[in-house]
């Protein structure tokens, strides 16, 4: 089916949060057109560590955060860096992280979260069911495995957020770890379980079968660079691509973090910064994960794909326009070979993509304060694969005027404006 002449509503990314959104947006029978310079799905949400989990809502931010981030900095395998002369540039955004990790403030932030991610492996199965590529979402555990014993504990404030907003857990010793995952170092003297979650197969290719499906909903994908986005003087909004102009009643804003870019021109500035993430995949890795795997010592994520064993994580500062970090790849190796000491480590992929991160760990999504018909949907920072289903959700409900029965407020696009640094 050929696309739509004169769209309903133009949403620009197509990432996870850009599809999904596109997908919720053409279920109400909208004529959807979806623009990205990559082909769908595969920029940043191609690379991550593919977690599919309801009860992802502990903020990145925490109390007594700050006491650890100096030695992640000085240990070149820790899991966040800064490059040296980028760090005046981000020590503003730093302080505002931290300040949204004190005590009053993590509980707000975490109810946010979890109304986001609540229902994200079934709002997935949706999504999916009647492609045939079902298998793309599979149950799983996420094992938080630890190598002091005393650190796995079920009553941190970490954990009794998880289990106060209704995850169900359960604490591990080295011989039951052992039965689960025979594959990791024996190092590890603990681990707890999060139950009642799901990981993907390939995140990439979900994204590949959910634009398909759009498509085939008559849905329209269009290749293009977006440079810049201005309201028309008649309502609804112009945007410029290396095609020209052109106009939509309805724009939708889901580039990741080049959405902060193109909203400076209106005079709004977001605290939005660009984390790099890295990974890396071993295509015969010789040795299988049965669940997602975080090792909390050193903050990464490993997990068995349809492309190898895949090895995440790690945030790096240093700007939009920096080259890949090789050294951040190779620790990834490092402590993979560590993870896994059968590893197989000899045939490998790797990969970098910029996630968008905001203080307070929670996206923007809802109409842009004082711009009508513009729709934010963009800085989900870690949590972009597990919070676009419902994203996409709430932005087909907004922009076809069906009530949100959900509070909003804490993804304001401005809410920053009124804080001055």
């Amino acid at each position: 089916m050929s696309g739509p002449a004169s769209p309903d509503v133009t949403v620009l990314g197509a990432g996870i949060v850009g599809i999904c959104s596109a997908l919720s947006l053409a279920g109400r029978g909208l004529r959807v057109r979806l623009i990205d310079r990559d082909a769908p799905g595969q920029a940043t949400s191609y690379g991550n560590a593919g977690i599919i989990s309801p009860w992802s809502v502990v903020p990145q931010s925490m109390p007594g955060l700050w006491k650890k981030v100096p030695g992640w900095l000085l240990d070149p395998l820790g899991p966040v860096s800064v490059k040296p002369g980028y760090l005046p540039k981000v020590a503003p955004w730093g302080l505002r992280f931290l300040s949204e990790g004190r005590e009053g403030r993590i509980q707000q932030i975490s109810d946010a979260m979890d109304m986001l991610n609540r229902n994200c492996v079934e709002l997935y199965r949706q999504h999916l069911a009647g492609t045939g590529h079902e298998e793309l979402v599979q149950d799983s555990y996420y094992v938080h495995a630890f190598r002091n014993a005393d650190a796995a504990d079920l009553n941190s404030v970490d954990y009794r957020m998880r289990s106060d907003r209704g995850a169900d857990m359960e604490r591990i010793g080295t011989s039951e770890l052992r039965d689960l995952e025979p594959a990791l170092t024996p190092e590890f003297q603990a681990a707890i379980l999060i139950k009642g979650q799901a990981r993907a197969t390939s995140p990439g290719r979900i994204g590949t079968v959910l634009a398909e499906k759009f498509q085939a909903m008559g849905g329209e994908i269009l290749r293009q660079t977006v440079r810049a986005i201005q309201p028309s003087g008649t309502g609804g909004w112009s945007y410029t691509t290396e095609a020209g102009q052109e106009w939509t009643p309805k724009l939708v804003l889901a580039m990741g973090v080049w959405s902060g870019e193109l909203l400076k021109p209106l005079g709004i500035r977001i605290p939005m910064e660009s984390e790099r993430g890295y990974h890396v995949s071993f295509r015969s890795p010789g040795v299988a994960l049965n669940n997602s795997i975080m090792d909390m010592d050193m903050k990464f994520v490993a997990s068995s794909m349809e492309e190898g064993l895949r090895v995440a994580g790690t945030a790096e500062f240093a700007g939009l326009d920096q080259p890949v970090n090789q050294k951040r790849l190779d620790g990834l190796v490092k402590l993979a070979r560590a993870l896994l000491p059968d590893l197989r480590a000899d045939d490998m992929d790797t990969w970098s993509g910029q996630r968008p991160s905001l203080p307070d760990s929670l996206p923007c999504i809802g109409e842009v304060e004082g711009f009508p018909d513009l729709i934010a949907a963009f800085g989900h920072s870690h949590y972009g694969l597990m919070m676009a289903p419902k994203t996409g959700r709430l932005v087909a409900d907004i922009v076809s005027h069906t009530p949100v029965n959900e509070d909003l407020s804490p993804f304001r696009t401005r809410r920053y404006e009124r804080i001055k640094a």
